[in-house]
């Protein structure tokens, strides 16, 4: 009995209940929405009776009202959410553009799409007016514990900027990660019937958590248009040094270089150069030189790139390839191992999960697990 395959088809089952069950509330809500049925209940508004009645957050609130809004409009979206086409993370951006008059065309390019994504479709169709270009860098002060020994909190007075986040000129300074904490809404807000976002003692759209390592803070892109967007980004002291070095390295190459030219030409720097070690040269030898039996011919590593697309070539048990572009490794269908060669009918592109999959079927878990250990499963 194949045990992961029965489970596969039982959380395929369980997907389709799921889907079928927030299709058929939200148009149930729809239908409560379109009576008005929620003003009966003592509430000024759906997602009042959502947030307060039924208990949501205010984000899932506010996610559901637009979706019942958009089903009572659009009946297409209805057809979508029910296919599992369109997700509820989406339904908030596709309500800022969708009309009677586009829908038929805008609502498939919605369809599969993560929020991110999403939002990216919205800036394509409609783009932010005089979007901010200035940058500004603004310092993130150190996060301090909440109780300190009298010494340590005379230090902890002033504490040096250990970061920094580079804004635009129309937004705002970030609070110190200390002071940071959501403040308690006001009892009068959950009354509003509106959605009421927790506020906070200062508002940044990279907040600094504490005690969140620095490798961990993610970074915020919003979408102005099809082709730019505006990135917030924690940078550390150092990283700003070197990027301001560097645009002095090139003032004479790219006289007023911005952040962004700077930044894009070291991007172009490190991708020619990964692709130089993989063979990958835009002016390749036009004669091959000899290499050692276990090396791989670079004309060899850009032919078999070209053909496989520089994706993990591996086939799922659904029949889908992975088609992963994470850490790819060239491997030997015939294992070197076992006498095969280093050539391009003998090798194929694998992301590294699927490659040792593979060296662990060929040579046994025993062998491999001196090389790779991985972690146990759970029990």
């Amino acid at each position: 009995m194949d045990i992961a395959l029965e489970f596969t088809k039982r959380l395929v089952v369980l997907l389709r209940s799921e889907r079928h069950a927030m299709a058929e509330f939200l148009v149930a809500l729809a239908e409560f929405d379109r009576r008005g049925l929620w003003r009966e209940r003592g509430h000024t508004s759906l997602f009042s009776f959502l947030h307060r009645e039924l208990k949501l957050s205010a984000g899932s609130a506010q996610l559901r009202k637009t979706a019942a809004e958009l089903i009572n409009r659009y009946p297409g979206v209805e057809r979508a959410l029910r296919d599992g086409k369109l997700c509820l993370s989406s339904v908030c951006e596709l309500a800022k553009v969708v009309t009677p008059e586009n829908c038929a065309d805008v609502l498939p390019r919605f369809f599969g799409l993560s929020s991110r994504d999403a939002a990216a479709v919205v800036a394509s169709i409609r783009p932010v007016e005089n979007p901010p270009r200035r940058e500004v860098v603004v310092p993130l002060r150190a996060a301090v514990p909440a109780v300190l020994p009298v010494a340590a909190s005379r230090d902890a007075e002033s504490p040096e900027p250990a970061r920094v986040v580079l804004l635009h000129a129309h937004e705002t300074e970030p609070a110190s990660p200390a002071t940071d904490s959501v403040a308690p809404a006001d009892p009068s807000d959950s009354a509003r019937g509106e959605p009421v976002e927790p506020r906070a003692a200062g508002t940044c759209p990279v907040a600094l958590t504490p005690g969140l390592p620095a490798a961990a803070r993610p970074s915020s892109v919003d979408w102005l248009d099809g082709d730019s967007a505006r990135m917030h980004l924690t940078v550390s002291k150092a990283f700003l040094k070197k990027l301001d070095a560097a645009r002095d390295a090139l003032s004479h190459a790219m006289p007023g270089a911005s952040r962004e030219n700077v930044l894009e030409a070291a991007l172009d720097v490190l991708l020619a150069d990964r692709a130089r070690r993989k063979g990958l040269t835009a002016r390749p030898q036009k004669k091959a030189r000899p290499s050692k039996p276990d090396h791989i011919p670079a004309h060899v590593r850009r032919e078999v790139w070209a053909r496989d697309g520089g994706r993990c070539t591996f086939v799922l048990a659904s029949g889908e390839r992975c088609e992963s572009p994470h850490r790819l490794e060239l491997d030997h269908i015939v294992p070197r191992a076992r006498g095969g060669g280093s050539t391009a009918d003998n090798l194929r592109i694998r992301c590294r999960g699927h490659n040792l999959a593979e060296a662990r079927r060929v040579f046994g878990d025993a062998l491999m697990d001196g090389y790779a250990p991985r972690q146990a499963a759970a029990p």
